[in-house]
This record gives structure tokens, C-alpha cells and sequence, in this order.
């Protein structure tokens, strides 16, 4: 007669040690702790809280730059007005990839108007005094020639100046009316005239964005933390470089020739990163490609147990 053996008895848990176990205190203990633990981890480590660059405070700290790009987009020389798609139809502006016009092809979605859209509506919507309403009444009447001709004297004179007051000249009605625009944006009110679309809720930023970009008070500022095209600026943050350096291959093509010198780099690097994302992708299909993990064997050292223990079978005796 075969005895089958006998299955362990299962042991009594009341046999057990016990102690009182607070679900609560424990959770409250846990709670507080993590609680304390983020906020000092984020105090140290977070990115800090910058205050927002708007056309008052740019106005208000350096307002000879407000003053000569305000020009620049009055007489429509601003990179703003000369930028193509998809803000205007400026000829030759636009980013290429090869003979494909990539900014051409999408066409003018936003359509800005430097002069009209940044300088002259804002000034017709605010209530003005009358020296500022015969000066817009001045520039209505010009032919677009006199436009060009007061703008580029006035600009050429605040270059000379040097953030000083300009030489007399034969400027128009430029000064009366970049100084009004100058009175504006530092009160505040530009901003506003700049996102106002008819909505209760302004959330676009587009125009006021361009205008700051237009100067170089912005550059300064995003230089100044690090943010530069040549300081890898696409995968830094604010005050704490070099962030999201996942994007460094992206980046890293804007540091180098020929792309770093080129104006139309960000056409050439998107076509250079589709190419290199296409071969990623189909490296299972590449001949010669595909079988360089076989060659090199990397994958044996990754899973060096597993051979391991296969090699062990292989050589048991049966």
C-alpha cells in the first residue's frame, strides 16, 4: 500500500505574535511626510517663477528699443513684415526644402499687417489728442513712397542717436506717433489693443509676441538665461539648463555648419530629422543595418543570464 505524504498542516494564525497596527496614524505619518518631501524638492529643483515680458515692461526698461522697432514696423522692415508665410506674401521669404516652398505651401494663416495691426489701429482705437489725429490723418494721405521715405530717416536717426533724442529732419508724422505708441504701450494699454479680437476671454498672443520679437529686448532676456539659438536653446528651460535634453539631437544641428549659417536651417534640420526618424524605423528592412546587433552581440551581454543558463542545459549530461 502506497502512502501518499501528507500535506503540511496549515498553522494557526491566532499562534502568531500580534500587535496593534493604526491604518490612520501610518497614513497621516506617510501623508505629511511626502507632503513635506515635494514641496522642499520642488522649492530646490523647480523652474523658477519668471515674470512674464509684456510691451509694458519692455516699453518701461528700455524704450529705445520699443522706440526703433515700432518704426520698423511702421514702415513694414521689421522681420515680422518681411517674413513670408504665414503672416504676409513677402517674395522669397519663405523656408525651403529643396524646391518645395514649405512655408508657401501652408499659406498666409495669420495674416499681420505690422504697420496697421502694431502701430496705426491700436492708435486709431485710443483716444487721442488732437496733434496725434492729425498726424494719422497726415499718414493716411501719403502715398506709401513718403511712408518708406519718413520711416527709414526717422529709423536712420535713432540709429545715430544712439538711444538719444534724434537729429531734426524731415520725419513726418513718425515721431508724433511712435511717441503716442510709446505712451501706450508703457501704461499698459498696447498690450491689450493687441489681443483685442472681439472675445471675452483674450488668450492670443500672437501679435504682442511678434512685436517683442521684432526688438532685441527679448533676445537679450532669453540669452541671458541660456536660451539662445547657439546656447541650445530648443531643449533648455528657464534658469535650469540643459532641461529637456531628449531634444538634443534636434538641437544639436543648429551648432553646426553648414545649418548654423544658414536662413533657411529650420527647413533643411526638419527635413534632416524626418530622414533620420524614416531610417529608424525601417532599419528592420535595411540589409546589412539590420544584422549589426547579430554582429556585435550586444544583445548576448544584455542577457548574459539566459545564455548562461542555456549553455548550463547544453552541456548537462542526460
Amino acid at each position: 500500500m502506497i502512502r501518499r505524504p501528507r500535506k503540511p498542516s496549515v498553522p494557526d494564525p491566532a499562534a502568531f505574535p500580534t500587535r496593534p497596527y493604526d491604518l490612520v496614524k501610518e497614513f497621516t505619518i506617510a501623508l505629511v511626510v511626502v507632503a513635506l518631501l515635494t514641496a522642499v524638492l520642488a522649492a530646490v529643483f523647480s523652474s523658477p517663477d519668471v515674470k512674464p515680458v509684456t510691451l509694458a515692461s519692455w516699453s518701461r526698461a528700455d524704450g529705445a528699443d520699443f522706440t526703433a522697432t515700432a518704426v520698423s514696423e511702421l514702415g513694414s522692415t521689421s522681420g515680422t513684415a518681411e517674413y513670408g508665410p504665414p503672416y504676409n506674401h513677402t517674395p522669397g521669404a519663405a523656408q525651403k526644402l529643396g524646391p518645395v516652398g514649405l512655408q508657401s505651401a501652408a499659406g498666409v494663416r495669420i495674416p499681420v499687417d505690422t504697420a496697421n495691426d502694431f502701430v496705426l489701429r491700436p492708435l486709431r482705437d485710443a483716444p487721442e489728442p488732437p496733434a496725434v489725429s492729425a498726424a494719422l490723418a497726415t499718414w493716411a494721405a501719403a502715398p506709401a513712397a513718403q511712408h518708406q521715405a519718413w520711416t527709414s530717416a526717422y529709423s536712420d536717426a535713432l540709429a545715430k542717436a544712439g538711444g538719444g533724442t534724434p537729429a531734426k529732419g524731415d520725419y513726418g508724422p513718425v515721431p508724433v506717433l511712435i511717441a503716442r505708441l510709446l505712451g501706450l504701450a508703457r501704461s499698459g494699454a498696447l498690450d491689450g489693443e493687441l489681443q483685442a479680437e472681439g472675445n471675452f476671454y483674450q488668450t492670443d498672443y500672437t501679435r504682442p509676441l511678434l512685436f517683442l520679437s521684432d526688438g532685441s529686448y527679448l533676445e537679450s532676456l532669453a540669452r541671458a538665461e541660456h536660451l539662445g539659438g547657439d546656447q541650445w536653446g530648443m531643449m533648455n528651460e528657464t534658469g535650469n539648463y540643459p532641461g529637456q535634453a531628449w531634444l538634443w539631437l534636434y538641437t544639436f544641428w543648429y551648432q553646426i555648419d553648414p545649418f548654423k549659417s544658414s536662413g533657411n536651417a529650420d527647413a533643411l534640420i526638419w527635413g534632416l530629422m524626418a530622414l533620420l526618424s524614416l531610417g529608424l524605423m525601417l532599419v528592420p528592412f535595411i540589409p546589412g543595418v539590420r544584422s549589426v546587433p547579430r554582429w556585435t552581440r550586444v544583445h548576448r551581454l544584455i542577457w548574459r543570464t539566459y545564455y548562461r543558463e542555456q549553455a548550463v542545459e547544453r552541456d548537462r549530461p542526460e
